[in-house]
């Protein structure tokens, strides 16, 4: 499980607060007193969040605590609406090649044209875009559907048959899920 990086910039209490209870809310503390904003971003990918008394304005995702005395509970109500506006705007606009995913919405859009998809055609989308290789039917039920050898192929290959013929009526794109002897990708 990725822990989510709270990283506290020229701010020692804080630090420390944070660091005895972090195991009780599930994040990990860095302390940071100097700032590479080149790196600083490719270091600390996603999920992270800068708490600093003052606006950093090369960055994006911070925390400015501006006024004090700020109770504990205000704090970790502050820390977890960050990281939930985070999660919704990332959410909000996933590239899938020539496509913009926003699972909020359960749309795919290209251009100006927007198709609605279900909750599964999100997931198996998803899946297909983590996976760097084909990936086999039986691999799908496991991690799409969560079901075993009991469920029929027949169940996944007519979902990805009425996704694909949604994208194509849509965007007339045969090409967005690809299959062959492998299984199948995105293109």
């Amino acid at each position: 499980m990725n822990l989510k990086k709270i990283i506290v910039y020229k701010n020692d209490v804080l630090f420390q607060i944070l660091n005895e209870i972090k195991d009780i809310f599930h994040f990990d503390v860095i302390k940071l007193n100097q700032i590479d904003y080149e790196n600083f971003e490719k270091k600390f990918q996603t999920d992270f969040l800068i708490i600093s008394n003052s606006q950093i304005n090369k960055l994006k995702s911070q925390l400015v605590i501006d006024k004090t005395p700020l109770k504990i509970e205000r704090l970790l109500e502050q820390i977890n609406l960050k990281f939930l506006k985070e999660k919704f705007n990332f959410q909000s606009d996933i590239s899938i090649g020539m496509y913009k995913l926003n699972i909020n919405s359960r749309q795919i859009s290209k251009d100006s044209k927007t198709l609605n998809l279900t909750e599964r055609e999100i997931n198996l989308i998803l899946f297909l875009k983590k996976m760097q290789s084909a990936v086999k039917i039986g691999e799908l039920q496991k991690k799409v559907w969560e079901y075993g050898a009991e469920l029929d192929t027949h169940t996944v290959e007519t979902h990805i048959y009425r996704l694909r013929k949604k994208i194509k009526e849509k965007f007339n794109d045969e090409n967005f899920i690809i299959s062959s002897k492998k299984g199948y990708f995105l293109n």
